[in-house]
């Protein structure tokens, strides 16, 4: 048997419906004028199947977000944030325009190498009247002794950083003292280069070497290896760890989220046992680039 609103959406217009699948997407007092300026509505204020999913995967990490920094004094009225591999700063710019706009002096920085990216973010900013918002051209080197950043900085973001950026980013953390990281790793691929370049060794030394003969194998025993290095290390150094999903799978193959508090409590058994992976993988390379001790 059929409701009567059911019969309503039945009969809606095409616009009513878009209307309201819009209002089911944004968060409320959201900027539109943001989202269109970020290409993630189309001028006409219409969201399209593409930018729903980004939409929905960069408010779902903002719940996770904004959780953490109502945890600061004050609920965060003084926090200070830094996007790390910013790249055009639709994290950096929902986060600003949800949470940190309305604290009386919260700032948000966001850290790109890319100058030109740099540069179009900083004028969008000017444009919505975003006044606590910077935007530097730095590398991760550069970031953790740059004067125009604080000394401390409550909580790191990195959002699909590629490759080593998130590994970046985690330095820049931990430099910073920082409070809080939340990272989404993207394409890991530097530990799946060492594992190919030793399998030979590997494959002879250790049945495990199966797990990455085939190149597919490699690729994903990779990525999984990576981020159980990087939460050890994140034990390591002082921080809870905890892992779990972003978004459901339709929405994003990248979708490991890492949440990292800072407790203070260094974990000598995940130093440990993150020496432990090295060695047995054949990473030792690393224990010094990536994971120093």
């Amino acid at each position: 048997m059929s409701r009567p609103h059911d019969k309503k959406k039945k009969g809606a217009s095409p616009a009513d419906a878009a209307t309201e699948a819009l209002a089911d997407a944004l968060q409320p007092g959201q900027s539109v004028e943001l989202l269109k300026e970020l290409h993630i509505l189309t001028r006409e204020g219409r969201l399209n199947q593409d930018s729903r999913r980004k939409l929905k995967q960069v408010q779902h990490l903002y719940q996770f977000i904004e959780k953490l920094l109502a945890e600061l004094p004050e609920q965060g009225a003084h926090a200070t944030v830094a996007d790390h591999g910013a790249g055009k700063s639709y994290l950096g710019f929902i986060l600003y325009d949800l949470f940190l706009r309305h604290r009386s002096d919260a700032w948000a920085y966001g850290i790109e190498t890319r100058e030109e990216l740099v540069q179009r973010s900083q004028e969008l900013a000017q444009r919505l009247g975003f006044e606590r918002m910077r935007f530097l051209p730095l590398s991760v080197a550069e970031s953790t002794q740059s004067e125009a950043l604080p000394a401390r900085i409550d909580m790191v973001t990195a959002l699909h950083a590629c490759d080593t950026a998130t590994d970046d980013a985690i330095a820049f953390g931990l430099a910073k003292k920082a409070r809080f990281m939340v990272l989404v790793p993207c394409c890991q691929a530097e530990v799946a280069a060492s594992l190919r370049q030793h399998k030979a060794l590997a494959l002879a030394r250790t049945p495990l070497a199966e797990l990455w003969r085939h190149p597919l194998h490699t690729r994903e025993v990779g990525s999984q290896l990576t981020n159980v290095l990087r939460c050890l290390y994140l034990e390591a150094q002082g921080y809870q760890v905890t892992v779990t999903e972003l978004v459901g799978w339709e929405h994003s193959m990248k979708n490991e989220l890492i949440i990292a508090r800072h407790t203070g409590q260094r974990k000598a058994s995940a130093a440990q046992r993150l020496q432990a992976l090295l060695g047995e993988f054949g990473l030792e390379s690393l224990a010094q680039s990536r994971f120093p001790l």
